[in-house]
């Protein structure tokens, strides 16, 4: 670990060896699960599911946050750098798609070095970054040609309203740097006879209630910047948990009418999933 810890928007210049940063995360990775997971967007789960790595704690301290026990009281159990990168090879021999890291920013050093350990040890299937979005550009640089497949959520376009949900100061500029470094790594999406994504970019939005606005301000900026092929994934599981039914503007699911307006938003969008109502990835179109 460098002795200033700047993996993302933070920038806490700490020595995690000494002292925690935001996200309260020590060197070694520490991880809250590792599973085969069946439910993720249907050309990363496909058919035989997608090996997740799931890394406890996290920069963000999102008030409605679903799996609060991992990334704010950081349930999990602290892995070498090696054990990890076994760790990746024992997912690849369960026959599945792809290696998914999920929450790796606070760890993504560690976690190159492991990479690069278990690709020299037989690694040969593809690796999702799914992250949260609020990655410094440096550190989305350092994994270039280590990762296959970029999963970024952008979860939010102004910051007041980052500050409100996540506590997360200039968020969308960090993330913005991001994507688009992520973008030009991987280029135009890349898929497998069945329709499995080896090479991409899939930017994932949270619809959250009372907050259409933000969801139209982040899909035009994807709409200008990123070209017109490029995949979304639209979310809509959101449900009041964890410090949301301290919020009346989100203590509830998001209605039908919020829904129906960000249906709306992405018809000129040509690649992507988007969830039903009930939970269920459907496609935005029949191209993929």
């Amino acid at each position: 670990m460098e002795e200033k810890c700047n993996l993302c928007g933070f920038r806490c210049n700490v020595n995690r060896e000494e002292k925690l940063g935001v996200c309260k995360c020590g060197v070694l990775p520490k991880l809250a699960l590792v599973s085969v997971h069946n439910w993720e967007e249907p050309c990363i789960s496909g058919t035989k599911g997608s090996g997740t790595v799931f890394f406890s704690g996290c920069n963000f301290s999102c008030i409605f946050c679903q799996n609060y026990e991992i990334s704010q009281e950081r349930y999990g159990e602290e892995v070498s750098i090696e054990r990890l990168a076994e760790i990746f090879i024992e997912q690849q021999e369960k026959g599945v798609h792809n290696i998914n890291l999920v929450s790796p920013t606070p760890y993504a050093k560690v976690i190159a070095e492991a990479l690069k350990i278990a690709k020299n040890n037989g690694l040969t299937i593809p690796v999702v970054y799914n992250t949260n979005g609020y990655d410094s550009v440096e550190t989305i640089k350092m994994l270039d040609g280590l990762i296959d497949i970029y999963l970024p959520d952008l979860k939010y376009y102004d910051d007041e309203v980052a500050l409100k949900y996540s506590k997360i100061p200039h968020y969308f500029e960090t993330a913005k740097e991001a994507v688009l470094e992520m973008q030009r790594q991987v280029g135009k999406a890349q898929f497998d006879e069945n329709g499995i994504i080896k090479k991409g970019l899939i930017i994932r939005h949270l619809i959250i209630p009372g907050n259409v606005l933000q969801t139209r301000k982040v899909l035009e900026w994807i709409k200008e910047k990123l070209p017109k092929d490029v995949y979304i994934s639209i979310m809509a599981q959101y449900f009041p948990t964890y410090k949301a039914k301290e919020d009346d503007l989100i203590n509830r699911k998001i209605t039908k009418k919020e829904y129906e307006i960000v249906l709306d938003l992405i018809q000129n969008f040509e690649n992507g999933y988007v969830q039903e109502l009930r939970g269920t990835r459907r496609r935005i179109c029949s191209k993929i």
